[in-house]
């Protein structure tokens, strides 16, 4: 009789609300490691990409084996939240095969993974 119960009704797991997965913002990052034409081109590419203004960072200290100085602008982000966030998330997702390590995932319920070419998720490859 209490088997018959159990199978009609949803689990406990099922029924919890925080195990239902949900996007609150996705951030979009390129590092050139210098400042200049490539970093205005990585900037043009993610406002292709997230149809938003990217913010340059900084570099925090002098690296003298990498050649970057500190406060020299050296990599580009962009933030994205809602539908276009889970739209882009998808994009990545599927170049990646829908296929991450367990190595991408933190403690915390993050993750993160690289893409080597931006045209794999389906911008249009731009020489200028």
């Amino acid at each position: 009789r209490k088997m018959a119960e159990k199978e009609d009704a949803p689990t406990k797991k099922e029924a919890n609300v925080m195990r239902e997965v949900k996007i609150e913002k996705l951030i979009l990052n390129i590092c050139v490691g210098e400042s200049g034409d490539r970093l205005t081109r990585a900037a043009k590419v993610l406002e292709q990409l997230a149809g938003q203004t990217p913010i340059f960072s900084k570099a925090r200290y002098t690296v003298r084996t990498f050649g970057i100085r500190r406060n020299e602008k050296i990599a580009v982000h962009v933030t994205v939240r809602g539908d276009k966030a889970q739209e882009l998330l998808e994009r990545g997702l599927k170049v990646k095969e829908f296929e991450l390590r367990k190595k991408n995932f933190s403690d915390g319920g993050n993750f993160g993974f690289g893409i080597q070419e931006h045209i794999d998720l389906g911008l249009k490859y731009d020489p200028s």
